[in-house]
């Protein structure tokens, strides 16, 4: 069965991320080229209709002419952040009792609060969403009725026709504003809260961005190389580190806040503090693999599905050159605490575009430049899950849904994974793993035992006095 296609945006999608049990943001553009393709965040609401996966479009905010081409979620939100925004909704909700006007934005308490990272050209963005009921976006839009009606009725009593057709015309204006804000933004809000330069190349694009377990911390790659540590939510920079001597491919916090990058100049360092604590040497997992032969493609914790309180780091290895026959990729399980290698497994010959971990550390997440999409097992590196070329071009990023409470379990249902995929062809689709078949202990020990009875009786028959 094809994986269903929950959402087509009218330009290339190149992140995604899941911030609630139903709401998913997706992010990408046409860049500043004058082309006549927006750039975008879609916020969207997902559900079953008729036992069917559906999304809607709950927000779509317009990013100018800068394309989002990473970004990371922060929810909830931090307890600085939280702690003024309970502030800020009790000011305005005691406005409101005394009769006073609250402000547009502080006119009802928000059910959903998170924050977003988004790296757009070699900026960072931090925006911070509020989700809030629909009535309360609605009332600036009632008011504006009422004043056109008033305005009417005036212009009827003055008998002017020049009155009536300007009424006419706002009326006509107001309220295809009011349409579109009622399609696109009705219960989600966002607000700017910081803007910082995380690039300082000619071509400054960031490449990727992370935050820290407990989201005091906040991590950017780009194309100069520099790993850069910022304080959060205060947006102070912390560490400026000349990592690599090429692009930042990838880069993900583990414990401790321990940092590791991926670079395109071959190697994977692992920080601490902003101090090199040592280099990722994959020769020792592949000893029969020539030098410089691949190259690091993408780095993700995970934490043992059995033992929470352990991690294991999972890196993706490409070939650096492009030959007739395609050589396989390779995923590596490094131990995380030691960082010695402990398990290597080819995952096909499709170049890997983008790479992600469940957040049970239970499966992985493969997507490719051809747009294929597969699904792993983090225990045995073994494939459970492929859609071969369903995107049709470049998979851009992956995110899992449902993997704990709070983060789509409703979406993912009775599967045993479920997976969001964006791609350059601007869709986003939802990749089902099927729960596998388990037979209960019991039964599994009567048909041994039923097994060795019947050999037994077959023994007897064919050679008595045998047993």
């Amino acid at each position: 069965m094809a994986p269903p296609e929950l959402h087509r945006a009218p330009f290339p999608l190149y992140a995604v991320a899941v911030l609630s049990d139903s709401l998913v943001v997706v992010g990408g553009g046409g860049g500043a080229a004058k082309t006549g393709i927006k750039n975008a965040l879609h916020f969207l609401r997902l559900e079953w209709i008729s036992g069917r996966p559906s999304a809607s479009l709950l927000c779509s905010h317009d990013t100018q002419t800068r394309a989002v081409m990473n970004l990371a979620a922060c929810a909830p939100l931090p307890p600085s952040i939280a702690k003024a925004n309970i502030a800020a909704h009790a000011a305005a909700n005691n406005a409101k009792a005394q009769g006073k006007k609250a402000g547009e934005k502080g006119g009802a308490t928000a059910l959903e609060s998170g924050v977003l990272a988004v790296g757009m050209d070699g900026d960072c963005h931090v925006l911070r969403y509020d989700e809030v009921p629909t009535e309360s976006r609605a009332a600036p839009s009632a008011e504006k009725g009422r004043q056109r009606k008033k305005g009417k009725a005036e212009g009827k009593a003055e008998g002017k026709a020049e009155s009536k057709a300007e009424g006419k015309a706002e009326g006509k204006v107001d309220g295809k504003a009011e349409g579109d804000t009622r399609n696109e933004t009705p219960q989600l809000q966002l607000e700017s809260l910081h803007v910082v330069q995380t690039d300082l190349s000619a071509d400054s694009v960031q490449k990727s961005v992370r935050f820290n377990a407990d989201s005091t911390l906040l991590a950017t790659g780009g194309v100069d190389g520099h790993l850069r540590v910022w304080e959060f939510p205060d947006m102070k920079l912390l560490h400026d580190i000349e990592a690599h001597k090429d692009e930042v491919e990838d880069l993900d916090f583990g414990p401790s806040n321990t940092l590791v990058s991926v670079g395109r100049d071959f190697s994977c360092s692992v920080w601490q503090k902003g101090l090199l604590m040592l280099g990722l040497d994959w020769n020792k997992a592949k000893p029969d693999i020539p030098d410089k032969t691949y190259r690091f493609r993408a780095c993700r914790f995970g934490q043992v599905a059995d033992s929470p309180d352990k991690v294991r780091l999972y890196t993706v290895h490409i070939p650096h050159k492009r030959e007739r026959r395609p050589p396989p990729c390779f995923i590596t399980k490094w131990e995380g605490q030691s960082f010695l290698p402990l398990l290597t497994a080819p995952c096909g010959t499709e170049v890997v575009s983008t790479f992600t971990v469940s957040e049970s550390g239970t499966f992985l997440g493969l997507g490719t430049v051809t747009g294929s999409v597969a699904i792993y097992i983090a225990f045995s590196l073994q494939q459970a899950y492929y859609v071969r070329e369903t995107h049709g071009i470049v998979v851009t990023e992956l995110a899992f849904v449902g993997d704990k409470a709070g983060r789509g379990v409703a979406l993912r249902g009775d599967n045993d994974a479920a997976v969001l995929s964006v791609g350059v062809d601007s869709r986003c689709k939802l990749h089902l793993l099927p729960r596998r078949t388990m037979l209960p202990v019991w039964l599994v020990l009567l048909c041994c035992a039923g097994m060795l009875v019947l050999t037994m009786m077959l023994i007897q028959h064919f050679f008595p006095g045998f047993l």
